[in-house]
């Protein structure tokens, strides 16, 4: 059985690998040709020893490829690969990340992610004394009036929102709640111009989020980071709550291997 010794030796050999792969790919856009070693080393700031035996170590993978001129070029093997510690850093570093937000701001806090035309919870913390009951891991919610629905669609085109929503039905308890998809845009964009989602009273009565998009790899709204709780508790907070909660995001983003963005950023109408 492995010991936690072990454990952490993998974890951290992991990030390595994932960290060289979403550099390479970030460098690749302009060096068509291929990447040095040294091209990868002076993009991470690390030493040249040690993202060379990361990326022989991905090249026996067939995760990366090295070509006569010393270049590393990614394969076709390294999408995938990519996608799934994606995942599971969403899931680890993201427990982190939301346990420090709910600390500081004592609110509970939430990660989810766009499953068709839904949010679904893939990670939580709720501290202690939150009014909050039950668990919302695995639970989906229509995107269109949920804490995350905004931050998920951050930069999807408009086109591309009135598709997720093409066959939704727009009611909800909530009486601030999007009367269509055109309307649910209207926000979306004032979401960006504003940084940060607030989501008020549109599931229901009394409930007020903030949220935030999370970058991955490719430079694509991945998930969203929410803090949720009482509108008479949180509402006068926004702007205190919103700072927190971009900037918990923005380090969840670094740790998926995110290129840097612009505030506000979004897809092509």
């Amino acid at each position: 059985m492995p010991t936690a010794e072990d454990l952490a030796q993998v974890r951290t050999s992991m990030g390595r690998g994932f960290d060289v792969l979403s550099a390479l790919a970030e460098l690749l856009p302009d060096s068509p040709a291929g990447a040095t070693v040294q091209d990868v080393a002076h993009a991470l700031g690390r030493e040249r020893s040690q993202v060379s035996r990361t990326l022989s170590a991905l090249a026996d993978q067939r995760l990366v490829v090295r070509g006569d001129d010393h270049r590393y070029r990614l394969s076709w093997g390294w999408y995938a690969a990519a996608q799934d510690l994606t995942g599971r850093r969403m899931r680890t570093t993201g427990l982190e990340v939301l346990d420090e937000l709910a600390s500081s701001v004592g609110e509970a806090c939430f990660l989810g992610i766009l499953q068709g035309d839904s949010t679904l919870t893939i990670v939580e913390s709720i501290p202690t004394g939150s009014r909050m009951i039950g668990s919302w891991i695995g639970r989906a919610y229509p995107a269109f009036c949920s804490d995350a629905g905004q931050a998920v669609l951050w930069d999807a085109s408009d086109d591309e929102v009135r598709t997720v929503f093409a066959h939704t039905s727009f009611t909800s308890p909530g009486p601030n709640v999007p009367a269509s998809v055109e309307d649910f845009l209207g926000r979306l964009r004032k979401a960006r111009e504003r940084g940060y989602a607030i989501v008020d009273q549109e599931a229901e009565p009394g409930l007020y989020s903030v949220s935030a998009p999370v970058w991955d790899f490719r430079g694509e709204a991945a998930a969203a980071v929410q803090v949720v709780g009482e509108r008479e508790t949180l509402q006068p907070r926004t702007t205190e709550l919103a700072a927190a909660c971009v900037a918990a995001a923005e380090a969840l983003s670094a740790a998926l291997g995110a290129p840097g963005r612009r505030r506000g950023a979004h897809g092509t109408h």
